[in-house]
């Protein structure tokens, strides 16, 4: 991801159906410090997000990672996706987390990773169950409860498929 990426990501995040499990919408000058957020992430951590394209088309569909998420005992990777509104249901979100998934683990190493779902969110639900996740915890944060949804490295190894 980098700046030439803005216009894309301001298709998702200006939308307000899309941006429903978010503090709210997000203008350019704020996409653009999403987007040095992540190029942060990156220089800090190794990781961030991704954009996400068809594969036959190449046209954008979203962003995915992995990005530190700081509790007050260290900081723990989360898998986040986030697509256009269109492309919902066609199973694509399922399809990044499962890669980001396999990332962390095999590529990175990690021994766990979390994924922060808002309670009302049950399509994010659905996808961190599919590929393996399990609800850990119910926290605060960002203003609200959520879910923690984790999975760790050593029930991935020659776990590929989604359930």
């Amino acid at each position: 991801m980098n700046v030439s990426d803005a216009e894309y990501l301001m298709e998702i995040f200006m939308d307000p159906i899309a941006m429903t499990h978010y503090p709210s919408t997000k203008n350019k000058n704020e996409t653009l410090e999403w987007i040095n957020w992540t190029l942060g992430n990156y220089r800090d951590y190794g990781v961030g997000l991704w954009i996400v394209e068809d594969k036959q088309t190449a046209e954008f569909l979203g962003q995915c990672g992995i990005v530190p998420q700081k509790f007050e005992d260290g900081v723990t990777m989360e898998i986040g996706y986030l697509l256009k509104r269109i492309v919902w249901g066609n199973g694509y979100a399922t399809e990044a987390a499962l890669a980001c998934k396999k990332y962390g683990f095999e590529e990175k190493g990690y021994s766990k990773l979390i994924s922060l779902i808002d309670l009302k969110n049950q399509a994010s639900i659905n996808v961190a169950e599919r590929i393996g996740m399990e609800r850990e915890d119910t926290i605060h944060r960002w203003g609200k409860k959520i879910y923690m949804y984790s999975c760790f490295g050593n029930k991935f190894k020659n776990k590929e498929n989604v359930n």
